[in-house]
């Protein structure tokens, strides 16, 4: 799994609390859910998922509003 740092996607950190990632294509949105919570102690509110032209499988993660996915993604050192 990957972090996606592109405009949209940290617009759609500061806009949205969501954090955009590029997963495996056949992993499922309860296994995204449980590995954005354990490994980064926060709450997930849902997971989308979409395959992009390419292949790829990006999933966009919203967190629970007591979390705030740009200092997540600030603190992780990626922006």
């Amino acid at each position: 799994m990957r972090f996606v740092l592109t405009e949209k996607s940290l617009r759609l950190a500061e806009r949205e609390n969501k954090i955009t990632i590029v997963v495996p294509r056949n992993t499922t949105k309860k296994e995204i859910r449980d590995y954005v919570e354990k490994t980064y102690n926060v709450k997930v509110e849902s997971v989308n998922t979409l395959i992009t032209m390419t292949g790829e499988k990006k999933a966009y993660v919203k967190l629970a509003p007591e979390y705030n996915a740009y200092d997540l993604l600030s603190h992780l050192g990626l922006v």
